[in-house]
């Protein structure tokens, strides 16, 4: 199955992270803007099928807005608000997975399965 797909993970609280706004861009362009479910994935993928192509893109997660919506007390400016993944799709007819695991104070990502 080739696309791209992501899910978020609350590493604070041990628990997937619903409610993420996520938006993936493109050379500047929106592509699209979505929200994580309650297992901290989107419901369909970012990209599949013709809409995949090789290139540069940047994933961005609104962070900062989640925490404080679960009333978490963060410094002003937080720490994080919004955190951009930028990664490159080299093949187009694979499966990229760009899973983020997070806190208020830290992140790490990579290309999962």
């Amino acid at each position: 199955m080739s696309g791209l797909t992501t899910h978020v993970l609350d590493t604070a609280h041990g628990k997937p992270a619903a409610g993420v706004a996520v938006r993936l861009l493109r050379g500047g362009e929106v592509l699209v803007s979505t929200r994580t479910n309650g297992d901290g994935r989107c419901d369909s993928p970012l990209l599949a099928g013709e809409a995949m192509s090789a290139g540069a893109y940047r994933l961005e997660f609104a962070v900062g807005a989640y925490y404080r919506a679960l009333g978490v007390a963060l410094p002003d400016p937080a720490f994080l608000e919004v955190v951009a993944v930028e990664f490159g799709i080299a093949g187009a007819g694979a499966h990229y997975h760009v899973p983020l695991l997070v806190s208020p104070f830290g992140y790490s990502t990579y290309r999962g399965s």
